[in-house]
């Protein structure tokens, strides 16, 4: 009775304030002509109050001129040197105004801001909001008309709108998610802000309900829709178009509608063989709905999609009525120099990364994303499992839980449309105490249950899902346990017996978070010379780890060499297990992370296949040779430049590749050809043992997949020299492009042989009149970083002057590097 008390007040959410969900036509992102303020002001007063001349006190506190999607935390996000900055920020502008529609509504609608944000024209407060990841709206209609009617403001700010914005990351123990969380809880406009104008009766929302039998022969869709009235009109016209994703228009209706602010059926329908939606065919079909009044005409486009998918029980996933094995990664909304600011292009071009990658799949952590991301999704055919950021340290009180609340019902309704979407999360990792005194499982669990079953009122249609808390598994439909296997536990020979007992314990058994951290660059010969010596003495385990490491997340030096075997061990394990639904490596990219300051990037979780800028690891191929459908192929090692050992000793070289076949040359010599087969580990076969010469080597590998011939080449140096105990550095610029100066230092021993296994810390710094291009969160882009083989780069832009730059390292001698040289 108690859960059952709580939909009431749950389900006004959706009622609170203004949503305008719907993708209105009449939209402006106002992304220019902005200054931002960190820290606080006294009052909303000092944004707009007017400047005598330069020079007076009301000229302070100095503000920057930025453009939107903005985020306090871009720089400071992964600077080694600071925690960083959680707390109040302003935002000011000026709108010029011109609404097209008689009466009509001015709303500001916002794609995302953290944490908590207050909107305020002139100084009166029109807004506010609870939550960084979900969309909202201010209608600032009234709170114009009233500055206008002032005639004197007005012509003080010659007829624009002064409108201010104040966002708050504070830590708040009362808000999720969590400051536990193993990523960082941005601040700031990040998102894009819209500026639309509607009619005086206009669409707040439309949805599209759709179902399909799993044969696809008859797919049923309703049209539900919710407006907004602030006229008198009881009528009006709605025009409904449906577009089917050959083209053809399948529905062309009129009619008329009522006016309530109510959420009504408009239009039902049934289709023969709909065209279907999948990974492989991501068909679309499109809605166009206008409603006309006397008091305007607007038009909404939604899209959407048929599909059928079922999570057997203790069984595989289906879609559409056949097997379809999920091959997923996870990402945040993080990127070098922008933080959670990511603009519609670099999203754009990272979901591309991972749909060539192969993936068919992505969990969204651990919040709601942006909107641009979900259409990419539907349009690129990766389905999704988004979730409310309910992401550790226990559960709090009753504004906790209102804030819990409203984010699901707002991602569920803001994204219910998209058929990419197969299952709404309700937490992560909600085992994990801390934010609180105490710690209640049956609160956890009671929060938990209320969670499912609000999903499931607002969204019958799709499936429920959490990941690693097993006293609550039974309460999702679809539960992830914690397996990692290689990484935080056991090693990775061990995934398929590991994951198989897991699969017996829950009906839906799905694996979220698998992998492991790599330094970008950073390798080491002795694995895969574990992995010869299992292969040649014909073995019947095989050696993953060196004597000296115990644990690869403990102990390990995290090179590019080891997770790479990892990836393609439990690839090729993933393929022989009927029953397996499924699973999502983590994660796509590096991302920010403020609880691991000590990582060979400080504050940068490193389990991604491409770095934070989204330069691509080794392990990116080694996915994309498992997953991908177009030809590739790849000499594994292009950013390890220098390898080593003995003069004369056998060194392998793996090819990823999803060809049937592949010949490599040495220096022009082929080495042979071998034919590719996913269960021959590692490299599904296409390996040689090669000797490579001293100095410099020329690798090419040809690979063949039917009449498709694919190709790459990388230069490899060998170094036979043995070093000593690093004594010395070199810094040197090896590159120049236009104003920017590559550099990097070198770690040798007395002799001035490189030290190809050093990992020391070096500490890059600039004097003069360049910039250091740091606080990237990348390899070369962090003035303090962990060596790669004996050495790091980082990148210098000029100014057009001259500058100093150096190195330091505990116990070498400090070394410097004149620019220009």
């Amino acid at each position: 009775m108690k859960k059952q008390s709580l939909f009431p007040f749950i389900l006004l959410i959706l009622c609170i304030g203004t949503s305008l969900n719907a993708q209105t036509e009449s939209k402006i992102r106002l992304n220019d002509n902005w200054k931002y303020l960190k820290g606080d002001l006294g009052n909303v007063w000092e944004t707009v109050r007017p400047i005598v001349k330069p020079g007076n006190p009301e000229c302070v506190p100095l503000w920057e001129a930025v453009t939107l999607p903005h985020c306090f935390n871009a720089s400071d996000g992964v600077d080694p040197d600071v925690n960083y900055y959680q707390g109040p920020g302003w935002y000011k502008t000026l709108l010029a105004l011109n609404n097209p529609f008689k009466q009509g509504r001015t709303i500001l609608h916002f794609e995302g801001a953290g944490q908590k944000t207050e909107v305020y024209v002139y100084t009166t407060k029109v807004g506010s909001h609870i939550g960084g990841y979900d969309e909202w709206s201010v209608d600032i209609t009234d709170a114009v008309n009233a500055f206008l009617q002032n005639k004197t403001l007005s012509s003080t700010f010659n007829g624009k709108i002064p409108l201010s914005i104040r966002c708050d990351n504070s830590r708040d123990n009362e808000m999720i998610p969590s400051s536990l969380a193993d990523f960082n809880i941005y601040g700031g406009i990040y998102r894009y802000l819209n500026l639309i104008y509607v009619p005086a009766l206009s669409i707040d929302r439309v949805n599209i309900n759709t179902s399909v039998d799993s044969k696809g022969m008859s797919g049923k869709f309703d049209i539900v829709l919710k407006t907004t009235n602030k006229s008198s009109l009881t009528k009006a016209n709605l025009k409904i178009e449906i577009v089917d994703a050959a083209g053809k228009v399948i529905v062309n209706t009129n009619q008329e509608t009522e006016t309530g602010d109510d959420e009504r059926t408009v239009y039902s329908s049934t289709l023969k063989k709909p065209i279907l939606w999948s990974p492989s065919q991501p068909n679309l079909y499109t809605c166009r709905v206008t409603l006309n009044s006397e008091t305007g005409t607007q038009t909404v486009t939604e899209h959407f999609g048929f599909r059928n998918y079922e999570f057997t029980d203790n069984g595989p996933f289906m879609l559409n009525g056949k097997r379809l094995l999920i091959r997923g990664t996870h990402k945040h909304e993080d990127h070098a120099g922008v933080g959670a600011a990511m603009t519609e292009k670099q999203i754009r071009e990272e979901m591309i990364l991972i749909k060539e990658m192969g993936a068919n799949f992505i969990r969204l952590g651990h919040y709601q994303q942006s909107r641009i991301t979900l259409n990419l999704c539907d349009s690129l055919g990766i389905m999704v499992w988004e979730e409310i950021p309910w992401c550790r340290g226990g559960v709090g009180g009753d504004r906790y839980k209102k804030q819990a609340y409203s984010m699901m019902t707002n991602m569920i309704t803001q994204h219910r449309n998209h058929p990419a979407v197969i299952l709404w999360g309700l937490g992560n990792e909600n085992d994990w105490p801390g934010d609180f005194p105490t710690y209640d499982k049956k609160e956890v669990r009671d929060f938990m249950s209320t969670l499912n079953d609000l999903a499931h009122k607002l969204d019958p249609s799709r499936k429920t899902s959490i990941r690693r808390c097993d006293f609550c598994k039974d309460i999702p439909d679809v539960y992830s346990p914690s397996i990692w296997a290689g990484w935080y536990k056991g090693i990775f020979t061990d995934y398929k017996t590991m994951s198989e007992k897991e699969m017996k314990t829950v009906k839906h058994f799905f694996h979220a978070e698998w992998g492991g951290d790599s330094h970008a660059g950073r390798f080491d010969e002795r694995y895969d010379q574990l992995l010869q010596q299992s292969l040649t003495k014909n073995k019947d385990s095989i050696l993953t780890l060196p004597n000296d490491i115990d644990n690869a997340s403990k102990s390990g030096e995290w090179s590019e060499s080891y997770i790479c075997n990892l990836y393609d061990w439990t690839l090729k394990e993933q393929e022989t297990m009927p029953n397996l639904t499924g699973a999502a490596f983590w994660t796509f990219k590096d991302f920010s992370t403020p609880v691991r300051p000590d990582n060979p990037v400080p504050y940068v979780n490193q389990k991604g296949v491409v770095e934070r800028d989204d330069t691509k690891k080794e392990s990116y191929f080694v996915f994309q040779s498992f997953w991908a459908e177009k030809p590739m192929v790849h000499i594994y090692g292009h950013s390890w430049p220098v390898r080593w050992g003995n003069a004369g000793e056998d060194k392998m070289v793996k090819v990823y590749s999803n060809c049937d076949e592949a010949e490599l040359l040495l220096n022009g010599k082929s080495l042979g050809v071998k034919k590719r087969h996913s269960q021959d580990f590692p490299a599904a076969g296409l390996r040689w043992n090669v000797v490579y010469k001293q100095g410099e080597n020329l690798l090419k590998v040809v690979a063949r997949k039917g009449k498709v011939t694919v190709v790459d080449e990388i230069t490899q140096s060998y170094q036979t020299d043995h070093w000593g105990k690093p004594a010395q550095m070199t810094l040197t610029k090896i590159n120049q492009q236009g104003d920017i100066a590559t550099l990097e230092v070198k770690l040798q021993d007395e002799q001035n042989i490189l030290c190809l296994d050093a990992r020391n810390v070096v500490t890059f710094g600039l004097a003069g009149d360049g910039k250091l291009l740091d606080n990237l969160g990348t390899s070369s882009g962090s003035r303090v970083v962990e060596l790669q083989n004996g050495r790091a780069i980082i990148r210098v832009r000029m100014n057009a002057g001259s500058c100093v730059a150096s190195v330091k390292c505990n116990n070498i001698p400090t070394v410097f590097c004149k620019l220009p040289d």
